[in-house]
């Protein structure tokens, strides 16, 4: 089967390059060619679904041929099919119908991560760290992760029961809800910060994001803040509208914000703000990182080339690219990327050259030979060739694997549902933590629990000894590498104290999730957020931030 997906990848991703040449041919030619490769395509799959030793998947041997086509182009065209339409339509609008409930999975359970406030789920008495076990009358170990997720969604109206486990009870406890549509909340927190800073978090562009920025901020301007910080961190982008009114809320009224430009010139675009703004004078502070993409980078790149903001943080992620859905047969859909965009300097933040990204995709070191240079308004230098370069740059420590491993594995959640289980105050955001005492019982608790990850330090002593045994030096260096791996190894014995900060930080948001749900895990990790800290300092300081932006 693997064999048969490989071939068919090359049958495609030789296809392409005849598209390639296609292009440069008459209209005539080239619509023969298309219809000659369609056929050819057809052909050879009904000879492999014909003839292959092994039964086939027809549904997974086309999208296995679709998605290597799509991903020769760029990694936004996606083809979608009928039975993921709904999260699409989900992550596009914001709004489905279920219960206001977010489920992770930890080995073999499903557990309850997140309440949203104010829907079914909160009203009806789920709890973060209750165990589903059935849905209906559906046992959840007998269906995938995406069927389970099917069951919680559905119309609007109709009944759903949960049966789940929870600590403190001998039995499973049965729960009956009704669906209800749910509308995602883009602004989870907005509020003061210490020295009279005003703060915003926008998690995502979906329909009334600019409205939301809006009120969120029309509230805030009536403290008289010293200045206003608009937190995009993590914020994946969404409808290039919603980029613009929140741009609005900062910019006066016909300032362009954003043009696309594409391969149909008719369809190209420029968009301005078309309202009154909330306000011109409050120093802003956007905040950005390798998370930040698509209309978050517009929102950005928008307000540092007009100087009304200063952007704090890490390199934007570099999506420039505009997408459309375009429906196919059987309910299906493919999202098609048609154009570029640029900010008002005419900077297009898409990184051209793939190669130079991290794992996540977001952009790593962007070579001088790809960068153009633009000027501000006030006359400051800034940069195309792949994201949005913050104006100060704020060096984040990287969660080491230690603490990446308990939370993966479910370690923090599980110690979160029995610590909240065994106390019966509730704790204020702004003022908890975990005490030296409670984080030695966590420590204490772990003893005796299997966790295993691979450091940096561990892999690259694999390559060592890989490279060291290809130059024949392993038997010199035996000694020495068996040395180091036993100092790496006695060091893990201790990992639990050494990145206890990490760890520390991680136990107290999921215990505050507990009680005060996404707005208190924003707000709690106010006190290890170093961005933050950064911003105050500049949005306290007027002639710093003069300085910064060329205003005299």
């Amino acid at each position: 089967m693997e064999y048969v997906k490989k071939r068919l990848k090359f049958f495609v991703a030789i296809t392409l390059l005849g598209a390639v040449a296609l292009a440069f041919t008459p209209p005539a030619d080239r619509y023969f060619e298309i219809a000659k490769n369609l056929d050819i395509f057809a052909t050879l799959f009904k000879e492999v679904n014909a003839l292959y030793v092994d039964d086939v998947n027809p549904n997974l041997l086309v999208k296995t041929g679709i998605d290597a086509m799509l991903e020769s182009l760029d990694p936004y065209t996606n083809y979608i099919p009928e039975d993921q339409v709904e999260d699409f339509r989900t992550m596009n609008t914001g709004q489905y119908g279920g219960i206001g409930a977010i489920t992770r999975e930890l080995g073999d359970r499903t557990v309850v991560t997140m309440i949203m406030e104010g829907f079914a789920a909160q009203k009806g008495g789920l709890k973060i760290g209750d165990e589903i076990v059935k849905i209906n009358q559906v046992e959840l170990s007998n269906i995938s992760r995406r069927e389970a997720g099917n069951l919680m969604r559905g119309q609007v109206g109709e009944a759903v029961t949960l049966t789940v486990k929870r600590i403190g009870h001998e039995n499973p406890i049965k729960l009956e809800f009704k669906r209800e549509k749910i509308k995602l909340n883009n602004v989870p927190f907005s509020g003061m910060l210490d020295n009279n800073i005003a703060y915003i978090k926008l998690t995502e562009f979906t329909p009334d994001a600019g409205k939301n920025v809006r009120a969120a901020f029309t509230k805030l301007k009536e403290k008289n803040p010293k200045g206003v910080v608009l937190d995009l961190r993590d914020n994946p982008g969404g409808l290039l509208m919603e980029a613009v009114n929140v741009c609005n809320v900062f910019l006066p009224k016909g300032k362009k914000v954003v043009s696309t430009k594409g391969k149909i010139t008719d369809q190209n675009a420029t968009y301005s703000t078309l309202d009154n703004p909330l306000d011109l004078e409050i120093p802003v502070v956007v905040l950005i990182n390798r998370g930040s993409a698509s209309a978050s980078e517009i929102v950005a790149g928008t307000l540092q080339d007009y100087d009304r903001a200063i952007i704090i943080g890490e390199r934007s992620f570099g999506k420039g690219l505009v997408q459309v859905p375009r429906p196919l047969s059987y309910n299906a859909q493919v999202k098609i990327t048609t154009a570029k965009y640029y900010t008002p300097t005419g900077r297009c933040i898409q990184v051209l050259d793939y190669t130079h990204r991290r794992e996540d995709g977001s952009v790593a070191s962007i070579p001088d030979s790809l960068k153009n240079v633009f000027k501000t308004t006030n006359g400051r230098t800034v940069y195309d060739g792949g994201g949005i370069e913050p104006d100060i740059q704020v060096v984040q420590v990287e969660a080491h694997p230690v603490s990446q491993t308990l939370f993966e594995q479910g370690y923090i959640f599980d110690f979160s549902t029995q610590y909240v289980y065994n106390r019966n105050s509730q704790p204020d955001p702004k003022s908890f933590t975990l005490t030296t005492e409670e984080y030695q019982q966590f420590v204490t608790w772990m003893k005796g629990k299997k966790y295993s990850y691979e450091s940096v330090i561990d892999k690259q002593l694999i390559r060592l000894g890989e490279e060291a045994k290809r130059e024949r030096y392993y038997a010199e260096l035996k000694t020495q590498l068996d040395q180091i791996k036993s100092r790496v190894e006695e060091n893990k014995k201790n990992e639990l104290m050494i990145y206890k900060d990490q760890i520390k930080s991680l136990l107290e948001e999921d215990i505050i999730a507990r009680y005060h749900y996404e707005r208190g895990v924003v707000e709690i990790s106010f006190k290890y957020d170093q961005d933050l800290k950064k911003s105050t300092e500049i949005l306290t300081n007027t002639a710093q931030y003069k300085k910064m932006l060329n205003i005299h």
